[in-house]
């Protein structure tokens, strides 16, 4: 509900709602229910005599066998993109002639999972392929899709002799088929052997010492095929030294399924990528392009929406038009009833950002047709795109797709909804609305209001699947107090994206009335569904389209509402998760206000009255929750702290994209942090509560708040911007020197006046001791090789102006620290004091080499 470029594109996209997520060229993770699906239709063959033993998968000597000897008067046979044959355990495949060589998609996910390895739905390889004759066999080829040369240049002969396809599996051709058009493979052992790309990845493998697969232990479920794709399931069992369940077996086993999709003939036109759009986009290296290098071609996943002949003329007097085909999601029979009408909300909702696209009924949402209604739906079918509803405790929603890797053309979808993502969300909405919102003040709430909820959460998981990642710069286009404000709140949501993690209006105060409280699709959504959708019908090519994409995109030049952010940027305090407003320090004093009226009413506010004998679990949540929430607070405050807005734009515009956070908001940050962290937040500390919920931890909540978000502002790479900031921007800049004063000052305020320091204080007075000896003697950790092309630049710290900070940060705590213990009058204080003066001497002592 958490968007990179890999040797081998991926075809799915994952996209959780969950507080965070973020990114991939394409993800997807298709769950499916744990239910025995209906079967289609069975085809008996023509009666045969006795059945022949069977043969082995390498082949009779003399060459395929006739017909009747192998798919006998005993399988079972389904239609659908091949023939599927089933006899006892074996399956076979019959494929056609006129699919060989055809592009297919091979996507492979984990079904159901052992405790600690993933999760139902989770992708774990994506593979095109293709099936190819040779001689008396077929081969199930590998294509890459990393590299690329028009097959009319010469450089396309270099491109093909460097990416030769590797073979995945070999099948002796057992027949022909009756009509001599197709072949007959035997297929069982493509799920049945250990083929490291359709079972358990190497990294797990690694992880838990897996030494084999279990033959006898392994098999397959069902194999069913449908017009356009083929689905197995199958379970695999490994024999593991370290498994994460169920140690005593020494076993692993998966639940498998594989899906494999035939691709589109003729691909889809691409539509080249922007990153000043956000979009999920795919990428190859175009050795043919006209450049004087390696180039690399990114184009965006989107449906095919198009323009009917007999309407073209309409578009382009700018009347809505129907598509040719429109997106129909369905929802899942499984999906209790109640929440049916939402989900299917939450679908439609993003209708009105295809009109401005220029569609009318672009997007669809259906119930899913019962067994009379059309016998052979199911939702395992690829033509079909499915809101899958799942009996799990997990938390979590997400939308992937699966994706055409030759054009980006997403060919399905199947959202994953988990039933607990409803706890998710009562959390979210209780502990950021609560104060203002007498509809969240319990722990079940009416079914409208956890229907709207639900809405909110089905739109965002829509976006993905429809191309858009998140876009973590939308929530700070809006100023803090328009967020009080009902009239703009109303017009306009509480963020531009229902893409970003904006979740509720926690800045509202309860004076504030009517205030909205929820993101809604908004006016950058539409805006990046027309970049991304909008037909651009005179274009032949994708190259043909670019300055019209660029005009659209410098039509909204400046304006913070259309601005895109990418997530997992952690050093740009405008584009983080789960915040709101342009000013973290203002919207979060307002969050803390809200919290503060929330104290004194959780007990009661998590007490059901109808039920008398439960005990606390929902009290301990839900201050877990405002414990978490405060501390969410802190971190939005201390990004600010070195740091670096990133705003993508073309050399065109001639702009600079990256610039560093203000001297006032940095100091700001640092000043919010000393008056509601450092300073002891008792109010965090309600002894009615805790007494309730626990018998030990309380003071390591907040300790654990404290420490982690100081050594979060001593942070290397952050100090390494703060450093230079300065030496670009000189007294513009907010200074090291100044940095580390005002967290000095906020951090040992007793010392000036003798008064005694409470636990948290002594707490977190000794952890800045402790940072301060770490930056003295130690070193950035060094990251592993294939992650430091997307970490950026390590800072040296021993060449940089941080250890002679720290040493001198040390030498004054040492003089004041030793002049506060004589004013200090409490026993307790006193001995803090004494022990952080030794601290510090043994730690200068041991550094200054004598």
């Amino acid at each position: 509900m958490k968007a990179m470029n890999k040797t081998l594109p991926k075809l799915l996209r994952r996209t959780t709602f969950v507080l965070g997520l973020m990114g991939a060229l394409l993800q997807a993770e298709d769950t499916f229910a744990q239910k025995k699906k209906k079967k289609g239709a069975e085809t008996p063959a023509a009666a045969a005599p006795a059945p022949a033993a069977r043969p082995q998968n390498n082949g009779p000597a003399n060459g395929p066998k006739p017909y009747k000897e192998v798919i006998t008067a005993r399988a079972k046979s389904k239609a659908g993109l091949f023939k599927v044959h089933q006899i006892e355990d074996k399956y076979f495949y019959e494929i056609p002639d006129s699919l060989l060589g055809r592009d297919m998609l091979m996507v492979v996910r984990i079904a159901k999972t052992a405790d600690g390895i993933g999760y139902g739905g989770e992708n774990t390889t994506n593979l095109m392929v293709r099936w190819e004759k040779n001689q008396d066999d077929i081969l199930l080829k590998v294509v890459s899709v990393n590299n690329y040369a028009a097959d009319s240049l010469p450089i396309s002969m270099a491109v093909k002799a460097s990416n030769l396809e590797p073979i995945l599996q070999k099948f002796a051709i057992k027949s022909r088929a009756t009509d001599t058009t197709g072949i007959v493979i035997e297929a069982t052992d493509l799920f049945t052997k250990d083929n490291q790309a359709l079972g358990l990845q190497r990294n797990r493998r690694t992880q838990y010492r897996v030494t084999r697969l279990d033959n006898e232990r392994s098999y397959i479920q069902h194999v069913h095929t449908y017009p356009i794709n083929i689905e197995a399931r199958y379970v695999l069992t490994y024999a593991a030294s370290e498994p994460p369940s169920n140690s005593v077996t020494g076993l692993i086993t998966l639940e498998m399924n594989a899906s494999m999709i035939l691709l589109p003939k003729e691909p889809m036109k691409q539509r080249l990528a922007d990153q000043r759009v956000g979009w999920f986009a795919r990428s190859y290296v175009d050795y043919g392009a006209d450049e004087q290098r390696a180039t690399s071609r990114r184009y965006l996943d989107r449906w095919r929406l198009e323009v009917k002949p007999e309407d073209e003329e309409k578009f382009k007097r700018g009347e809505l038009v129907e598509p040719k085909q429109p997106i129909v999601y369905y929802i899942d029979p499984a999906t209790p009833t109640k929440w049916v009408p939402f989900l299917k909300q939450g679908v439609e909702d993003w209708q009105k950002a295809f009109e401005a696209a220029g569609f009318k009924n672009a997007i669809i949402a259906k119930e899913a047709p019962s067994p009379q209604e059309e016998p052979t739906w199911s939702p395992e079918d690829a033509r079909y795109s499915v809101i899958r509803y799942f009996a799990s405790d997990i938390q979590n929603a997400y939308g992937p797709h699966v994706s055409d890797p030759r054009s980006g053309e997403i060919i399905e979808s199947d959202i994953g909804w988990y039933h607990n993502v409803m706890n998710l969300l009562r959390n979210w909405f209780f502990i950021q609305t609560a104060a203002v919102n007498p509809d969240a003040r319990s722990v079940k709430f009416d079914d409208e209001v956890m229907g709207r909820l639900i809405r909110f959460v089905s739109a965002h998981e829509v976006g993905h699947t429809l191309g858009l990642p998140h876009n973590f710069a939308s929530s700070v286009a809006y100023p803090v107090e328009k967020l009080r404000d009902a009239a703009f709140t109303k017009e306009f949501g509480t963020a531009p994206s229902i893409m970003d993690y904006a979740r509720f209006n926690y800045i509202a105060q309860p004076e504030d009335k009517g205030v909205s409280l929820m993101p809604d699709v908004g006016p950058y959504d539409k805006y990046a569904i027309m970049w991304g959708y909008k037909p651009i019908l005179e274009a032949k090519t994708p190259e043909d389209e670019l300055p019209i994409l660029d005009q659209w995109i410098l039509e909204k030049k400046g304006d913070p509402i259309y601005r895109y952010g990418r997530q997992g940027n952690s050093y740009d305090p405008t584009t983080q998760s789960e915040d709101l407003g342009d000013n973290a320090m203002l919207a979060s004093d307002y969050g803390i206000k809200n919290l503060k009226r929330i104290m004194p009413n959780l007990i009661e506010w998590t007490t059901e009255k109808d039920k008398p004998y439960k005990g606390y679990a929902d009290l301990e949540e839900m201050y877990g929750q405002v414990i978490g929430q405060f501390n969410r607070y802190m971190g939005h405050v201390r990004t600010n702290v070195g740091g670096v807005m990133e705003i993508y734009k073309s050399s065109g515009q001639g702009d600079a994209v990256y610039t560093h956070t203000s001297k006032e908001m940095q100091k700001s940050a640092v000043d919010f942090l000393n008056k509601h962290l450092f300073a002891t937040p008792t109010w965090l500390m309600d002894d009615a509560i805790i007494s309730r919920i626990g018998d030990f931890g309380a003071l390591e909540r907040i300790r654990g708040i404290q420490v982690t978000t100081l050594n979060g502002i001593l942070e290397w790479g952050r100090l390494g911007r703060v450093i230079e900031n300065e030496a670009l921007n000189g007294n513009n800049a907010y200074k090291i020197t100044e940095l580390f004063d005002d967290l000095r000052k906020g951090i040992w305020t007793e010392l000036a006046s003798g008064r005694s320091i409470d636990v948290h204080r002594r707490a977190l007075q000794r952890a800045h001791i402790e940072r301060l000896e770490l930056m003295l003697t130690g070193n950035e950790p060094q990251l592993p090789a294939q992650f430091r092309a997307f970490a950026g630049p390590q800072i040296n710290a021993s060449q940089s102006d941080i250890r002679p900070m720290a040493r001198g940060e040390l030498k004054t705590l040492q003089s004041q620290i030793r002049g506060a213990i004589g004013r200090t009058s409490d026993r307790m204080s006193k001995l803090h004091l004494e022990d952080a003066l030794e601290r510090i001497n043994k730690i200068l002592k041991e550094t200054s080499g004598e």
